[in-house]
């Protein structure tokens, strides 16, 4: 059970009241009601969307209201509130943040203006009474519904990644456990497919930020990403004789280890949870293992360029239709220059900014 459960709270307003109605049945003792300005605080007794539990809420409103001229009565099937706007006129949405809880609803049928009288039976017309306002409301709702969808979509696929690097994670230490370092030889064969799944589903991060899913840029993810799939599937999964070596079964384990934190901790950010021992692995451990495996695959670039010179794979030679020349053992050395000086400082540089950024001694305090 979760440790908090909000009920279904209804809204309406006009142009100088806002109404909530607490879908909240059989409240056996006074609600805590906490009413201020800018913010209003609920917890209470009843029979709610799960059964008869303790519910509460929060709302910080999107203005002020007045705290004096606002009141609230509690009868057997819900608790209605009245709340007197500071200033009149009408508000885009009820709470200050832009995206919406999933209990927080709109009833349509509470809009109201001047001219409506004290007629409560009298049938709503939303769209005679309040010409683009029902528009208004329903694209502020759809726009709710779009950040959710995202919301939704990124828990997904962090937890079939994370599902993924830990089928990895497991099956490789029941086959050390039993095997001891016979296994390693037999290691791309068994989890080579599953780490080349998991290795193209990641080209999903880097057009994240593309899309606006999440905030960051697109060229440290490209280059990332790219720089384990160079390796993955044209230093490894191209040349057979590398399947065996045991430097792919310690490449595994370092990228399995570190993938099998960082999406748990994007799990807890999308749910705004803050684990702090979970923080400080997320951006701690990248310092033992990123060097090692720049090492790893240093190792395996190496060890391949003589098998590439052999069999000039992927290799052009002139003469050719396109009268050009490309020799991939020289790449595979440039490739390795770069890799052993630019681009570990770059990655050790980014990566100790965002881990000074995340875990300063300021930031650290939350945690303590």
């Amino acid at each position: 059970m979760p440790d908090q459960l909000s009920p279904f709270v209804y809204w309406a307003q006009t142009e100088t009241h806002l109404s909530l109605k607490v879908d909240l049945k059989d409240v056996k003792t006074n609600p805590f009601v906490s009413l201020r300005k800018d913010q209003l605080a609920f917890a209470g007794h009843g029979h709610g969307a799960k059964g008869v539990h303790d519910y509460k809420f929060h709302l910080d409103f999107f203005n002020d209201i007045d705290a004096e001229k606002s009141s609230y009565k509690v009868v057997d099937s819900k608790i209605d509130f009245s709340l007197k706007k500071q200033v009149d006129g009408w508000w885009p949405r009820l709470i200050a943040q832009p995206q919406k809880p999933s209990w927080l609803k709109i009833d349509f049928d509470k809009w109201k203006s001047e001219d409506d009288g004290d007629d409560e039976e009298e049938e709503r017309d939303v769209m005679r009474d309040y010409p683009g306002m029902y528009d208004q409301v329903s694209k502020e709702e759809l726009g709710y519904r779009k950040e959710k969808a995202k919301k939704v979509y990124l828990i997904l696929y962090n937890l079939l990644m994370w599902i993924g690097y830990m089928y990895i994670v497991i099956v490789m230490g029941i086959r050390y456990y039993a095997y001891g370092e016979a296994s390693m030889p037999e290691t791309y064969e068994a989890l080579g497919p599953a780490f080349k799944f998991c290795q193209l589903l990641q080209y999903l991060e880097v057009m994240h930020p593309m899309f606006g899913y999440v905030k960051g840029g697109v060229l440290m993810p490209f280059i990332q990403v790219s720089g384990r799939a160079f390796v993955l599937f044209c230093m490894i999964e191209m040349e057979q004789r590398m399947w065996t070596k045991p430097v792919v079964f310690y490449i595994f384990v370092i990228w399995a280890s570190v993938e099998t934190v960082r999406y748990p901790y994007y799990l807890s950010q999308l749910f705004e949870l803050e684990i702090g021992i979970l923080t400080w692995l997320r951006y701690t451990m990248w310092i033992p293992l990123y060097p090692l495996g720049i090492l790893c695959e240093g190792v395996i670039i190496l060890r391949n360029i003589p098998y590439f010179e052999e069999t000039k794979r992927l290799t052009v030679e002139m003469p050719n239709a396109w009268n050009v020349t490309f020799d991939m053992p020289t790449f595979m050395k440039i490739y390795l220059l770069v890799l052993a000086v630019p681009g570990t400082y770059m990655m050790m540089s980014h990566m100790a900014k965002t881990r000074a950024k995340k875990l300063g001694s300021e930031r650290w305090k939350k945690y303590d």
